[in-house]
């Protein structure tokens, strides 16, 4: 009896081992008979990058994003979390040369914080996501910075904290671009801005002038000063909202500091002033593209440079023939 027991125990399971392991090794014939080989370049692109796996390459892993760029899908700059070193070293990987493009930061296009009138007193959850839910927000001002910091939690770099004024503020140097400050804001206060733009709107209020003076002390009126004055019409106005036109504009600041309410933040504090050197062959040139008249001279007589005029642009530089001009002073990233 015991003997039967014990044949009707071991050959069922002599028999499924037998089946299991026929099939383990089927499988593991056509696995390496069907694999397809993975692209060596893809490991190694993946070694240098930084192993963040935030999706601002628009892909779900530095994994998924190494694939992409060795099938050539995605830029070997693609990599917001990277540095200038890294892509690089992945253009290095790939054999092919770096575009030395600006890179985009983080911006805020509000100034209010405690400048804005608060319209009633919110007593919920620390989120911006919930309290824009209670009558749209405890601010006077419709499309102003709730102050509850879901934006510099959201930054998985450490690039953003709460200010003083109640407002999220951003380390340029430390922000890579992601966009996840951007998705968790509420109210769409933050964009991507080039780097080496040192001008922006820091008002996002659609209402008339009286309406968002009232709301916030700092906010854009709709007054158009700062469209009449930029001297290269980079600036718009539609719906009682300024914009700045990144591609064309020139960092001057002309339009900051025509600004009544302060809704433009001029970032270069301090500007450099441009030098004409004795090599100046006076040929005009500079003084076409200067937008302040700072330069000043004959034809074919060197020219001089009126440095209460100067506002820094550096427009003039790389059009100097000669290279006569020079920026002296505080460094400004010229386009």
């Amino acid at each position: 009896m015991d003997t039967l027991v014990m044949t009707a125990v071991l050959v069922p399971a002599v028999v499924l081992g037998g089946v299991g392991l026929l099939l383990g090794l089927g499988l593991a014939l056509a696995s390496k008979k069907l694999s397809v080989p993975k692209d060596p370049r893809v490991e190694r692109i993946e070694e240098v990058l930084p192993a963040a796996n935030c999706g601002g390459c628009g892909y779900p892993g530095c994994g998924a994003f190494a694939d992409a760029v060795v099938k050539g899908l995605a830029p070997p700059g693609g990599c917001v979390a990277a540095g200038a070193g890294v892509n690089a070293r992945i253009a290095s990987i790939l054999g092919v040369a770096m575009d030395e493009s600006v890179r985009n930061v983080a911006v805020l296009h509000c100034g209010g914080g405690h400048s804005a009138v608060d319209a009633f007193t919110y007593r919920g959850p620390e989120s911006c996501a919930s309290a824009v839910l209670v009558m749209e927000g405890h601010k006077l001002c419709r499309y102003g910075c709730l102050g509850l910091g879901d934006c510099f939690r959201a930054c998985p770099f450490g690039a953003m904290r709460m200010g003083e004024n109640g407002l999220p503020e951003i380390d340029a140097e430390l922000c890579t671009g992601c966009g996840k400050c951007i998705a968790a804001c509420p109210r769409k206060l933050i964009s991507l801005w080039p780097e080496d733009r040192k001008v922006i709107i820091a008002c996002s209020s659609r209402d008339k002038g009286g309406v968002a003076r009232k709301a916030c002390s700092v906010a854009c009126i709709g007054c158009g000063k700062c469209v009449k004055a930029c001297p290269v019409d980079a600036i718009t106005l539609e719906n009682n909202l300024a914009s700045i036109d990144s591609g064309k504009c020139i960092n001057c600041g002309i339009c900051a500091g025509e600004c009544p309410t302060s809704a433009i933040n001029d970032l270069v504090k301090v500007r450099p002033k441009a030098f004409i050197d004795s090599t100046c062959i006076g040929c005009t040139l500079c003084t076409k593209v200067c937008p302040t008249n700072a330069i000043q001279g004959e034809l074919k007589s060197k020219h001089e440079v009126v440095p209460e005029k100067c506002v820094g642009c550096g427009q003039c530089v790389p059009k100097c023939p000669k290279k006569s001009i020079r920026m002296m002073g505080t460094h400004l990233a010229q386009s």
